[in-house]
């Protein structure tokens, strides 16, 4: 850029010269007096130069430089909180190349800006996702009379589906629920509560009273439009009961082993966060559970999953009969005559991803959990893997 201006003040200097060397010619041709023609002449070719060199510096080098300099200024980092303006010059045509440079420049220092920030964002999801996963990879509690097999997977890094298994005393707290919506909020919404139910099961025996103790202390920290709807199950070890409170969260699948069929039960209550006071919204109440029954708790995810890519008016939802199908479909453990939790997982988890299909974005966070009341002659090594067969997996397999 210096190199070129230095070609213009050559120029100039070159057609100084040339007036110089014309008013010598003219004071000659023209007789005038020889010294006040040089005279004249010269001090008309300085002024010339310093006239014109103070045009180009002012209106067009200056600028320029400063474009330059602002560009170095740039790339090393120190205009981090500065916006970035030209001074206008004469020439709309540089002012043209300014403004393009201008604006240029500023959205390169934001998009430079927001990658920073976001990957030190990003690092902090990740930790919130590392968290989760530790909460949702955990080892479930073995129950002395039952068999449970449950998994879930995020549709994003974080999501607001979760499950566990609690004891306290003779009574096993199963769970499943689904927050408003998936992503960071969520997840952290999940985490708080997972927190105080754990906290609660050590105060109250029945589910409706630690659900309600839950919202009055969730309630006035979150906002208006979240709210969580849940599903829990308590076993009661000593008296070989079930008992289910709902909060306004999908069916109670139960497969009845006496009739072979299955059987949904409406959840009932409200969601967390609905209202302030949901004591007397809840209430807790028993289920016919026998051996070799099976209850199946899932969240939203699966039954309105869709059998195309993205939803475009002609998909179908995979929706609570062909859950139920599922689950009467599934195969009997080998040399017996009742189904597993596994063998009923495994099957939901096969028909799903053919439901699905390949190249599937998932759009929901999913949650699965199967119980069975075991069988007096059931024997681990015989039952089927929790895992799926390769030849049985799509590239959408969330029970990986």
């Amino acid at each position: 850029m210096k190199s070129f201006f230095k070609l213009v003040y050559i120029l100039i200097l070159s057609i100084t010269v040339g007036t110089l060397i014309l008013g010598m010619y003219l004071t000659s041709f023209f007789e005038w007096s020889s010294i006040s023609g040089y005279l004249f002449f010269t001090l008309l070719g300085i002024m010339e130069f310093i006239s014109i060199s103070f045009l180009i510096k002012r209106f067009y080098e200056a600028p320029v430089i400063h474009l330059e300099y602002t560009i170095k200024k740039f790339l090393v980092g120190s205009l981090k909180d500065k916006d970035i303006q030209f001074a206008r010059t004469s020439n709309p045509h540089l002012n043209y190349i300014l403004l393009f440079f201008s604006k240029t420049l500023n959205t390169l220092k934001n998009i430079k800006w927001e990658f920073i920030h976001g990957k030190e964002i990003k690092s902090e999801v990740d930790l919130a996702r590392e968290i989760q996963e530790k909460l949702l990879l955990k080892k479930i509690k073995d129950i002395p009379s039952l068999n449970i097999v449950a998994k879930s997977k995020s549709a994003k890094e974080i999501g607001g589906d979760s499950y566990d298994v609690i004891k306290q005393w003779e009574n096993y707290y199963i769970y499943v629920w689904d927050a408003t919506g998936h992503g960071v909020g969520a997840g952290f919404i999940m985490m708080m509560v997972n927190a105080l139910v754990h906290a609660y099961c050590k105060v109250t025996v029945k589910w409706n009273n630690i659900l309600a103790y839950t919202n009055d202390s969730i309630k006035p920290r979150v906002k208006a439009n979240l709210l969580m709807s849940m599903l829990l199950l308590r076993w009661n070890e000593d008296e070989k009961k079930l008992y289910m409170t709902g909060a306004w969260h999908e069916y109670l699948m139960i497969y009845k082993f006496e009739q072979k069929k299955c059987f949904k039960i409406k959840s009932g209550g409200v969601a967390l966060w609905m209202t302030k006071n949901i004591h007397k919204l809840l209430k807790e109440r028993r289920v016919s559970f026998e051996k070799n029954d099976i209850v199946v708790l899932y969240s939203d995810g699966i039954t309105e999953s869709i059998n195309l890519p993205e939803k475009n008016g002609e998909e179908r939802m995979f929706g609570e009969d062909r859950l139920m199908e599922v689950i009467e479909s599934a195969p009997e453990m080998p040399g017996k005559w009742y189904k597993t939790a596994k063998s009923v997982f495994k099957n939901i988890s096969v028909e799903l991803s053919k439901f699905m299909g390949y190249k599937h974005t998932q759009l929901d966070d999913i949650t699965l959990a199967v119980i069975q009341y075991k069988p007096d002659d059931y024997d681990i090594t015989k039952d089927y893997s929790e895992s799926l067969p390769k030849e049985l997996v799509t590239e959408w397999n969330w029970d990986n």
